[in-house]
């Protein structure tokens, strides 16, 4: 084949030519390959690592790159560079399912992440988030047991829907999150028409050192458009990819997709004595209590050109907070503080934030050293405190994130207060928000996800808590899934699996 002059040459990865990109180097045209043909030897043994291990939730996404602009003066809640009056930041947007695998279709029933890092002249701003704005559970004892039930069976590889309505029903507090589910925004039509919350609960800090709290809304500017689920397992087996697709080929075309950044504030006093705990995941703070105000505007305009080292190695975590920015008392979002760093330690490297899609756009001085794949260089000394000029902490001035606690150590998720309860929101929802074409659909897809194998006393259970959201849904719910199994279900759910697993061994 003819060379191509302008092409540049090929090399190792040391930089040195290569003769070939077609021939291993062998004994004579029929003679066998020699061992000291480093370039064959690099290839196979690159590509044999060439895959780092999926994430656990959230394996399947993509995402791209583009800005933050903050087009209102927010500044009187927060003093983080970032949100002051006209600052414009770089950012990195992941969109992902959270049970599939990296494999996975796009168009299944889950909830969607949508994650942005922010690389701020303070350093980089996390917020990791979903499309909706409360989660299934309270508690971070329970998220390990949940994201399980969610995914694929220990005996046969499948996804069970049996496993996942038995950990719902026995978990409540899952009312709401299981409802916005099983409703329209259950499945998006894209990425680029759904919203983003971060769902949790976060700190702001003002210049004065005055407290706030906030939660973020990333409204997208395209519309909510969602798939039915016909629609949905249609896609799924015509084009699995087709989330990743549409957003890759929209910002290739120039169609950039955008979101307007709202906040809604709470007062930091009145937390104290608000009717429910506001750090609640399963709940949302009303519109009517606290108003959403816009922020800014998130715009996304270019692809990545190297999908591994731009995304699928890119590394969003909450603990990463600046300045005006803090969490807060949510339980779950203080043990992701801890998990996702860890996670990433596993699966990247301890020095995955030297990765250029997770490097900070500013001076990095840290006394972390050494460890696998460090690229950054470590300089004397390396302890403080030190009498030889390494860097020193320096008080910001107000640090977000700390508030008063104290009482005996306990197991609890939260004192009850006033509307403290798992199925007012989901009610309110179901009722108030929906309309009576969205009630429809939402029971259809509960009835189609009941109807396949679910067994009989997790039905009973998956009724009970319908019409403890809903009578009139639990009750169109069970007549439709019924009607489909033609009476009560011959599944057997975990129990044959169990019930083999126990017997002793030879039988």
């Amino acid at each position: 084949m003819a060379s191509d002059k302008s092409a540049p040459p090929t090399t190792t990865d040391a930089g040195i030519p290569v003769p070939s990109d077609e021939h291993s180097l062998t004994v004579g045209p029929d003679g066998p390959i020699v061992l000291h043909d480093h370039y064959l030897l690099e290839q196979m043994a690159n590509f044999n690592r060439e895959r780092i291990p999926e994430r656990q939730p959230h394996a399947k996404g993509s995402g791209a790159f583009g800005y933050f602009e903050v087009t209102e003066d927010v500044s009187k809640y927060t003093k983080a560079k970032a949100f002051q009056p006209g600052a414009k930041t770089d950012v990195v947007t992941r969109f992902s399912t959270v049970a599939g695998e990296r494999g996975s279709p796009d168009t299944w029933r889950d909830p969607r992440g949508f994650s942005v890092k922010m690389y701020t002249e303070d350093g980089n701003f996390d917020m990791v988030g979903n499309n909706t704005p409360v989660f299934f559970i309270r508690d971070p004892l329970k998220f390990q047991h949940f994201i399980r039930s969610q995914k694929r069976r220990a005996d046969n590889g499948l996804r069970d829907h049996d496993m996942q309505w038995d950990f719902w029903t026995l978990s409540p507090e899952s009312a709401h999150q299981v409802t916005i589910l099983m409703g329209d925004r259950g499945i998006p039509r894209t990425w680029r028409h759904m919203n983003g919350y971060s769902s949790h609960t976060y700190m702001l800090i003002n210049a004065a050192g005055e407290k706030f709290w906030v939660k973020f809304h990333w409204k997208t500017d395209q519309g909510i458009e969602f798939f039915t689920q016909a629609e949905a397992d249609k896609m799924a087996g015509e084009d699995g990819d087709y989330h990743r697709r549409d957003l890759f080929n929209a910002i290739h075309d120039g169609d950039h997709p955008s979101w307007t950044l709202r906040w809604q504030i709470m007062p930091y006093e009145e937390a104290k004595s608000y009717r429910f705990n506001p750090f609640d995941l399963t709940k949302v703070w009303p519109h009517a209590d606290y108003p959403p105000m816009d922020v800014g505007k998130l715009v996304l305009d270019r692809n990545p050109t190297d999908f591994h080292t731009e995304i699928e190695q890119a590394a969003f975590e909450p603990n990463n907070m600046v300045q005006g920015i803090g969490l807060s008392p949510d339980k779950m979002l203080l043990a992701r503080g801890f998990s996702y760093a860890d996670a990433h330690r596993a699966r990247l490297g301890v020095n995955y934030k030297q990765i250029p899609v997770n490097k900070p756009q500013c001076p990095v001085h840290s006394y972390s050293k050494d460890g696998a794949a460090r690229t950054e260089n470590v300089c004397d000394p390396v302890y403080a405190p030190n009498s030889y000029g390494g860097p020193v902490a320096r008080d910001p001035g107000g640090e977000a994130g700390l508030w008063h606690a104290d009482g005996d150590m306990v197991r609890k998720a939260y004192t009850l207060r006033e509307d403290d309860d798992d199925f007012s929101q989901p009610r309110a929802l179901v009722r108030e928000v929906m309309d009576e074409a969205a009630r429809s659909r939402l029971v259809n897809n509960i009835a189609g996800h009941l109807s396949d194998g679910v067994s009989e006393p997790i039905l009973k259970r998956a009724f009970d808590y319908w019409r403890a959201i809903d009578k009139e849904t639990g009750d169109k719910v069970e007549k439709a899934v019924r009607d489909k199994i033609g009476g009560e279900s011959k599944s057997p759910g975990l129990a044959s699996a169990r019930s083999i697993s126990m017997k002793p061994a030879g039988q």
